[in-house]
C-alpha cells in the first residue's frame, strides 16, 4: 500500500513539475528561475503538486478555475498568458475559455477584463485558432430579461423573486439589469453548462474579496446546481496559490456557514 502511494505521489510531482515548468519556463532565460530559484521551487511544489492532491475537478474545470482566479485577482498578463497556453496545450476547448472571459465581465467589470480578452485573442491567433469563434448566444433583445429571470429562479429558487419585490423602486432597474444582462446575456449562452458557469461565478467572487453577501448567495446557488461542498472546497484549494489565504479562508467560512442551513 505504501509502495503504491509512493508511486502515485511521484507521478503527481512529475505532472506538477511539467505544468509549472511549461508555465514559468516558456522563455529560454526565465527570470524567476534565474533570479529567484528558491521561491520558484517553493511556489512550484505548492501550486502544482500539493494542492493537486486535493483536486476533485475534471481537467477542463481545473484549468478554467485557475484562469478565472488569475483574471479576477488582477493577475499579470504574462502569468495569464502562460496558464492560457497550458490550457490550450491540454486541449481545453477554446470556446469554453472565451465563455469564461465573457462571463467575467458582469462580475469584474470590463475595465479589468479587457486586457485579458485582448491577450486571449492574440494567443488564439498565434495558436491558429480562427476568430471570431462560432456564436454561442441563445437570446434576443426582446426575450433576454425573461430568459435570464428564468435561470435566476432555477438557480436561486423563489428567493430571487422576493428580492426583486422587496427592492426599492429607484433601485429596481439594477435588479432588471441582473436578469437581462448578467443572466440573460451571459448565463444563457452555449459553450459552458449552467453548473460550470455557477462554479466560475463562485471563483470570481471568492477571488475578488469584499463580496461576501454575493458570495454567500452563489455558494447556495452552487449547492442548488449540485456543485457540493467537496467541489467548492476543492475549487478553493486549486486557486489558493493565486488568491492568497485571507480570501480563501473567508470563502471557506461562508461555505461552512451555508452548509449548516
Amino acid at each position: 500500500m505504501q509502495r503504491r502511494k509512493f508511486f502515485k505521489n511521484t507521478m503527481i510531482l512529475a505532472a506538477g513539475t511539467t505544468l509549472i515548468n511549461s508555465a514559468l519556463s516558456a522563455k529560454e532565460n526565465n527570470s524567476l528561475m534565474q533570479n529567484d530559484p528558491e521561491f520558484y521551487e517553493i511556489f512550484n511544489y505548492f501550486s502544482e503538486v500539493e494542492v493537486t492532491k486535493y483536486n476533485k475537478l475534471d481537467k477542463q474545470n481545473t484549468h478554467l478555475v485557475k484562469l478565472a482566479a488569475i483574471i479576477a485577482n488582477g493577475g499579470s498578463l504574462d502569468f495569464f498568458k502562460e496558464y492560457l497556453n497550458i490550457a490550450l496545450a491540454q486541449n481545453i476547448n477554446p470556446v469554453a475559455i472565451k465563455e469564461l472571459i465573457y462571463q467575467s465581465v458582469p462580475y469584474l467589470g470590463f475595465s479589468k477584463v479587457y486586457k485579458f480578452l485582448e491577450l486571449c485573442n492574440k494567443i488564439f491567433k498565434e495558436s491558429n485558432i480562427s476568430l471570431p469563434l462560432k456564436n454561442q448566444g441563445t437570446t434576443t433583445k426582446e426575450n433576454r430579461y425573461e430568459e435570464g429571470l428564468k435561470l435566476q429562479v432555477h438557480i436561486f429558487k423563489e428567493a430571487i423573486l422576493k428580492g426583486n419585490e422587496d427592492t426599492p423602486e429607484d433601485m429596481k432597474h439594477i435588479r432588471e439589469f441582473l436578469s437581462s444582462n448578467c443572466f440573460g446575456d451571459y448565463y444563457t449562452r452555449k459553450g459552458l453548462d449552467l453548473k460550470t458557469r455557477e462554479l466560475l461565478t463562485f471563483v470570481f467572487l471568492a477571488s475578488l474579496g469584499g463580496c461576501e453577501n454575493q458570495l454567500k448567495g452563489h455558494i447556495q446557488g452552487n449547492f442548488n446546481m449540485k456543485n457540493n461542498r467537496d467541489i467548492l472546497i476543492s475549487t478553493l484549494t486549486q486557486i489558493c496559490p493565486f488568491i492568497g489565504y485571507p480570501k480563501t479562508l473567508n470563502a471557506l467560512n461562508l461555505i461552512e456557514e451555508t452548509s449548516k442551513k
